[in-house]
């Protein structure tokens, strides 16, 4: 049984979790719905297909903030799941740090490690 759960994060830029995302290898597919167990949709920003057969999304809430959508009972289950939301989360900061760091302008000296 899927059943789909919605997890707020801190998240709150599209386009660098989109871009994230890429970087780990998980190109994202722009809207959409992600569906679960007798008929139940979600709409979502952004959603990416893991191995498995898995999805995973991000709706927007009315703050602006991304909150994750997927079954997070079955996340809960998969230390994989769990560590690639890690990266996830580590990829974003740093693709987040990097903008900001090149919107200061010429000049300015950025390096990201991760």
């Amino acid at each position: 049984m899927s059943h789909l759960s919605i997890l707020p994060t801190v998240l709150r830029d599209a386009e660098g979790l989109a871009a994230s995302l890429n970087a780990l290898g998980h190109p994202p597919t722009w809207g959409g719905q992600l569906d679960g167990f007798a008929g139940e949709s979600q709409p979502v920003v952004l959603q990416v297909a893991l191995a498995g057969g898995q999805r995973l999304g991000w709706m927007r809430h009315a703050d602006g903030s991304l909150a994750l959508v997927g079954d997070l009972q079955r996340l809960s289950r998969s230390q994989t799941l769990q560590r690639l939301l890690g990266r996830i989360t580590k990829r974003y900061a740093a693709e987040m740090a990097l903008r900001q760091a090149t919107s200061l302008g010429p000049g300015a000296q950025v390096s990201v490690v991760v």
